[in-house]
């Protein structure tokens, strides 16, 4: 049975996040002081400590969920005494968790990851002024409905499904009159229920061309190795391990929609039966039970998570 790791994105962060792994392991507490090292930021005590207003700016919150990601695989290895390659086939993320997959899989060294989404998250800001753009979940319609739905309500302005999270849950994101539209049309064409997020920009859509741009700039000049297993990547739902090719294809996350729903369908069609989440939450692990009942799903951001798994691998 194949096994796949899969890193969480946006929205999974919470006060306190590492704590745990750093009070009870020497290697989680490598990883806090490196990404802190490489962003010149006390990033660690604000995940701790919070305050959580603080820790939710997009630019706090993609380091920090990348790095709690890797403090637990640094735990599984030198707790396990394995390197990655031996226990998985693949690995997938979400959004910001495609960094978090390509550090674990080798492709992309710590403090790179951190500085990049640091800056990724800065620049995702600067793309739209705060206010002007959002995204709401689109709960009950599937994507095909979704993406007419986006179309409709767009008017000339951007509206574009930014999330094909699972079965029924599509997020939209743009314009912020545009995705007001898309939320009553959704209800006219059956959606369950359809609410705005709260996130401080429009990911994922075309108003995040700026930031791609910057991303652009600041990926070429980054060393980037073939992963050790290959990445089921956000834009193409299909596996990459072409360095060059993955290069591209994080310039394109940006501005284009997480095809999640598809990735792990597609992991499932390469053989993988177990997805393990590594990082803070477990909302990948509740995504992949509504993709697809068969695949098993864990989750391990605790200490006391972490050392199950270490006995279930």
């Amino acid at each position: 049975m194949a096994t796949a790791f899969v890193f969480p994105g946006q929205g999974s962060q919470a006060t306190g996040m590492g704590r745990a792994l750093a009070e009870a392991f020497a290697a989680a507490r490598l990883v806090f002081d490196e990404v802190d090292d490489a962003l010149g930021q006390r990033l660690s005590r604000l995940m701790f400590e919070g305050p959580e207003s603080e820790l939710t700016l997009t630019e706090n919150a993609q380091p920090a969920l990348m790095s709690v990601s890797i403090a637990v695989l640094r735990v599984l290895e030198s707790e396990g005494g394995w390197q990655l390659l031996a226990k998985v086939a693949f690995v997938a993320g979400h959004s910001l968790g495609e960094y978090s997959a390509l550090a674990a899989a080798g492709a992309l060294q710590l403090a790179d990851s951190a500085r990049l989404l640091k800056l990724r998250g800065r620049a995702m800001q600067r793309a739209v002024p705060v206010g002007e753009g959002a995204m709401a979940a689109l709960l009950g319609l599937d994507l095909a409905v979704a993406q007419e739905v986006a179309a409709a309500a767009g008017e000339g302005e951007v509206c574009a499904c930014a999330n094909d999270n699972a079965p029924g849950q599509v997020v939209v994101s743009g314009a912020k009159a545009a995705v007001e539209r898309a939320i009553k049309l959704a209800s006219e064409r059956g959606a369950r229920r359809s609410i705005l997020l709260p996130v401080s920009a429009p990911f994922h859509c075309a108003l995040m061309e700026p930031a791609a741009r910057e991303m652009e700039e600041a990926l070429a000049k980054v060393a980037l190795a073939p992963p050790r297993v290959p990445l089921v990547a956000n834009v193409t739902a299909a596996p990459v391990s072409d360095p060059e090719t993955i290069r591209g294809l994080l310039v394109q996350q940006v501005t284009t929609m997480v095809r999640w729903r598809e990735s792990i369908l597609r992991l499932k069609a390469e053989g993988v039966h177990r997805l393990i989440e590594l990082g803070a939450g477990k909302v990948l692990a509740g995504l992949a039970k509504r993709i697809d009942r068969d695949i098993e799903a864990l989750a391990a951001g605790q200490p006391a998570e972490v050392e199950a798994l270490l006995k279930a691998l």
